[in-house]
């Protein structure tokens, strides 16, 4: 636009050229006059409000901040809200399994001893055989069981014999390892499962 108006004033008439030049001046001494050097290091017109605007839209401003930031902070909240429950229904389910998997040990163990491990002996007679034994040679090499799992909390699983409704119970204390509780601090017994 600038360049339009430079030619134009050599068109015009000298009287014109006057008034326009005056007009003009201004941008020469800021660089206007086509990219040649600028002693006072200001841009010229034309590249100034560019250089405005470019610089405007650099950054974000506080309240775009702010709006992002709470954004985050309701998906970080509804993600929570997903996936703390997930995790505990997850832990519960894994006790539920281990459990399953110790009374499969325990009824092999009966199948070939012709009784349950006493309470005394506890789960330890599944790896090892206990002194209670009266026919030891009947004990499968190996154990029943590779490894006694602890429940998913971190604690041993509690075996009594009778149980609460058969011959024995296995149970995990939940995550607050307490009697009783609700949810995922509910006791789970084989016996119940």
């Amino acid at each position: 636009m600038l360049t339009r108006i430079l030619t134009s004033v050599r068109a015009t008439p000298v009287g014109a050229r006057m008034k326009i030049s005056r007009w003009r001046a201004p941008f020469d001494r800021l660089g206007a006059n086509g990219g040649g050097h600028n002693p006072s290091g200001r841009r010229s017109a034309e590249h100034g409000f560019m250089f405005m605007r470019r610089s405007a839209e650099h950054g974000f401003t506080l309240v775009e901040l702010m709006v992002v930031i709470v954004i985050i902070g309701l998906l970080a909240t509804i993600v929570a809200i997903n996936v703390i429950p997930a995790t505990d229904t997850a832990r519960i389910e894994k006790a539920k399994a281990d459990i399953s998997t110790i009374e499969q040990a325990l009824e092999q163990y009966r199948l070939d001893n012709l009784t349950y491990p006493a309470g005394t002996d506890g789960l330890q007679a599944l790896l090892t055989p206990p002194a209670s034994l009266t026919q030891p040679q009947r004990y499968r090499r190996g154990g029943y069981i590779k490894k006694l799992p602890n429940d998913p909390w971190g604690r041993p699983y509690s075996y009594t014999v009778p149980g609460r409704k058969g011959a024995f119970d296995i149970v995990s204390l939940g995550a607050d390892g307490q009697p009783g509780g609700e949810n995922e601090n509910a006791d789970l017994y084989s016996s119940a499962l």
